[in-house]
């Protein structure tokens, strides 16, 4: 990779030259402005982001906290907080929180040490993490009154899973509670305790994380305490994928004894045998959504709680039983 010394030495000018035309500081004669650009275009340069932001006090680069990238869903937020920023010329810095207070600020403290210019964040909802912070915050997949975030109809999923269940025959439905101190997976698992309360079906909750141990633990002490349950709503596609393969080493028959509809929608939802039914959350367009909104808020110098809301639907598989017309 070109040295900024080698574009000086092309260019037949200054380090201190190439800097100014790099920075847009200072006097510099066109022609030598033309000559610094083509030996830039020609050495393929690419200027150090971190080492101009520290000069400038200004970047081209975002922070993101996500919280477990082994979950697939998160990538796939990401992805889409990457792909806008690149399409308007920023650079994302991502860390991985493991739902860790600690880990969380050692990162916080890292992307102020690299002059990061903005944050998003879907790991937990302490908002005193960012009170002292003097850039605007985006909260993504998850929800305060006090910072603008980025969501899925939460609701709106917990209450779908709880009716499509009913409305196909489950009269014995165990609900998974996901993590209590995320507010996202309580109001879905709130909204499908309502409509199963409101119902004339039993059920029962068994309380469970979002990782893969956690998950499959969930699995077993599930069909250990509920032998006789006849629907799942899981809190999210990871539990119900390892529900489905517990239950399918029990010799359930799915669907015809046993429904499960899990909640995001993941890419290896269509890849299971048989395919999971579930909740799709619009990830991708989340990300790009949470990216939009924090820029906006760095160019106008605003950190408005503005909430963004989107709607979620129902990925009918293999899982859940077949509506009769």
């Amino acid at each position: 990779m070109a040295t900024i010394k080698e574009v000086a030495k092309e260019a037949g000018v200054s380090v201190a030259t190439v800097s100014r035309v790099l920075n847009g500081n200072g006097y510099v004669h066109e022609d030598t402005r033309k000559a610094v650009d083509a030996a830039i275009k020609k050495l393929d340069y690419r200027p150090n982001e971190i080492a101009r932001s520290l000069f400038n006090r200004k970047s081209k680069l975002i922070g993101l906290v996500i919280p477990d990238i082994t979950n697939p869903f998160f990538p796939e937020l990401a992805r889409g907080v990457e792909d806008f920023l690149q399409e308007q010329g920023y650079r994302l810095i991502i860390g991985n929180s493991d739902e860790n207070r600690e880990k969380e600020i050692n990162y916080i403290e890292t992307f102020i040490q690299h002059n990061v210019i903005g944050m998003i964040s879907t790991s937990g909802e302490d908002t005193s993490l960012w009170e002292a912070l003097k850039i605007p915050v985006v909260l993504l997949d998850r929800v305060t009154e006090n910072y603008p975030s980025v969501y899925a109809d939460q609701a709106g999923g917990g209450r779908l899973a709880a009716e499509i269940l009913l409305a196909r025959g489950s009269n014995n439905i165990t609900l998974l509670r996901g993590p209590q101190h995320v507010r996202t997976a309580q109001e879905r698992f709130l909204a499908a305790l309502d409509v199963l309360g409101r119902s004339n079906a039993v059920f029962q909750v068994v309380n469970t994380s979002f990782s893969f141990k956690g998950a499959n633990e969930t699995a077993k002490q599930l069909f250990d305490m509920y032998p006789e349950t006849d629907g799942i709503v899981a809190s999210n596609d990871i539990v119900a994928s390892a529900v489905l393969r517990e239950a399918l080493k029990r010799g359930k028959n799915i669907p015809e004894n046993l429904q499960i509809v899990g909640f995001d929608d993941i890419p290896v939802c269509e890849l299971l045998y048989p395919a999971l039914s579930t909740i799709h959350q619009p990830a991708y367009q989340m990300g790009a959504e949470a990216a939009k909104l924090l820029i906006e808020n760095i160019l106008h110098s605003s950190n408005e709680a503005k909430q963004i809301v989107l709607p979620v639907s129902f990925k009918e598989r293999e899982t859940t039983r077949k509506v009769e017309m």
